[in-house]
Formats: structure tokens, C-alpha cells, sequence
């Protein structure tokens, strides 16, 4: 990914200097790469400006560039779309390794917000059936761009899966919130203010949405199929409680590369 800016705006040293220290008042971490990010997509002086702006009110860099680096992919990111994380990125690869055993796998992206996860997925398998589903409208918009070609379903988890893919899901990956309700106030504010709420909130103890993934998971799933969600690290022995109640046999996968934890369920064949 090329973080170079235009030539106009690239020779402009001060300006980027000043860029960055505004940045850097606000608390951006990685003020220099984000201001260099914001002049390469800026085609005037007057864009990139406000689109400093815009940043420094908080809104995540993602919405104001309109994309996100994700798995080695540029993935579109609408103003008020869940911003994919680089934590996911493990999710992914779990899901990439257990798809790669099918030589056609059948995958379902449940909470696709922006797609990255589908978008991903198919990037890195030669054959694959994809669909995705998610309840806001504006995620299933954004969706639909980064997944042409494919199916995206606007709809609560399994509702608006067609009824021909009961039984035959060698994949089913469903990046579900699981924030506790009463932490959503402790996430950062272009969290909490600039991403949807559903998209966060897991319920009182964060795994509410994955208790009713894992709860049909068994029905839709094929004969040695795979659901695979990501949680915390603190949250994951209930997650494996939750799968291996709901019939499936249950492993947990860390990334200390990634921060990343998933819990995996794997129907059984017998």
C-alpha cells in the first residue's frame, strides 16, 4: 500500500509537519503515517484539509479516507461501518485453513459489517460459494461493494439465508460483537461514537449474539464443519462452554502476533 502523496501536496514538508503535530495534540498514535495517508488520498490542499479535520474530531482515519487495509486488501469503509481490525486478520486465517480442507467450500460470513472478512476470504481461496449477512442496512450497502459478485443478505444472523444451505456449511464465521454493555463506555470514543452500536454490544456479558450463532450453528453447518468466532481472551472458556453445549466440539486458537482469539466449533460427523 503506497502511503506517498501527490506530488503538490507531497512537497509541501511544512504542511505535513503541521499535519502531524495537530495529529499528535489530539493523541493519534501514529500521527506520521496518518498524515501521510491523509495527503495521499487528499486531491487538493483544501480536501486535505478537511479531511484533517475530520480526523482530529475524532472521526476514525478509515471513515475519513473511506478504506481500510485489511489482510493485504484496500476494503471500502462507509461512515458509520464497523472499522475491520488488524486482530481479525487471525480470524481469517483460522477460517482459511479449514476452508482449504474442501476443495469448493460453502462459507458464510455472519456480521459482515464491511465485508473485509468475505472480501478476504475470497481473496485467499481459489473456489469458493460465499455468502454474508448483516442486520444494518448501512454494513450490507457497504458490503455489497466490497463483495460484487457474490451474496449479501440484509437481515438477523440465519433469517435470510436461503433454506438450500441448511446442512451443507463447511465454514461459518461470524465476527459478532462481544463488547459487555456496561465496558461500551470504556472503548475509545471513534469507537463508541462512530461505529454502530450493534456492531459493539454483546449483551451483559458480551457473548449474547454468539450464544444464538452457536445455537443454530449445528443445523447449518455440513458433517465436519466449522464455526469459528473471535472474543477475548477472558471470554473464551465460556465461548467453548457455549459450543460444546450446543452439540459442537470445541478449540481455542491465540495470536499473540495479532492479539487475536478465536474459538472454533467443529460439527461432529457421527
Amino acid at each position: 500500500m503506497s502511503t506517498r502523496a501527490p506530488e503538490g501536496i507531497r512537497k509541501g514538508a511544512p504542511i505535513i509537519a503541521t499535519i502531524i503535530a495537530r495529529l499528535r495534540a489530539v493523541g493519534c498514535v501514529f500521527a506520521e503515517d496518518e498524515a501521510q495517508l491523509l495527503a495521499g488520498a487528499a486531491r487538493t490542499p483544501e480536501n486535505l484539509a478537511a479531511m484533517v479535520d475530520q480526523r482530529i474530531s475524532g472521526l476514525p482515519l478509515e471513515h475519513v479516507l473511506g478504506w481500510a487495509e485489511f489482510c493485504g486488501l484496500r476494503v471500502a469503509v462507509d461512515p458509520g461501518v464497523f472499522v475491520p481490525r488488524r486482530r481479525t486478520e487471525f480470524l481469517v486465517r483460522q477460517a482459511v485453513q479449514r476452508a482449504r480442507a474442501v476443495s469448493s467450500p460453502v462459507v458464510v460470513d455472519l456480521c459482515c459489517g464491511s465485508g473485509a472478512v468475505g472480501a478476504a476470504l475470497v481473496a485467499a481461496l481459489s473456489r469458493v460459494e460465499l455468502h454474508a449477512v448483516d442486520i444494518d442496512p448501512v454494513a450490507v450497502r457497504c458490503a455489497r461493494r466490497n463483495l460484487q459478485g457474490h451474496q449479501v443478505y440484509d437481515g438477523d444472523l440465519y433469517e435470510p439465508l436461503p433454506s438450500s444451505l441448511r446442512g451443507r456449511i463447511d465454514v461459518l464465521v461470524a465476527n459478532a460483537p462481544y463488547v459487555p454493555t456496561g465496558a461500551i463506555g470504556l472503548l475509545p470514543p471513534e469507537a463508541r461514537e462512530h461505529e454502530p452500536l450493534v456492531a459493539l454490544d454483546g449483551g451483559a456479558d458480551g457473548l449474547d449474539v454468539q450464544r444464538r450463532v452457536a445455537v443454530e450453528a449445528v443445523s447449518w453447518l455440513a458433517p465436519g464443519g466449522h464455526l469459528l468466532v473471535e472474543t477475548s481472551v477472558q471470554q473464551a472458556p465460556q465461548s467453548v462452554r457455549i459450543f460444546a453445549d450446543c452439540g459442537l466440539a470445541p478449540s481455542v486458537a491465540v495470536s499473540e502476533e495479532l492479539g487475536g482469539t478465536v474459538v472454533l466449533g467443529r460439527k461432529r460427523t457421527t
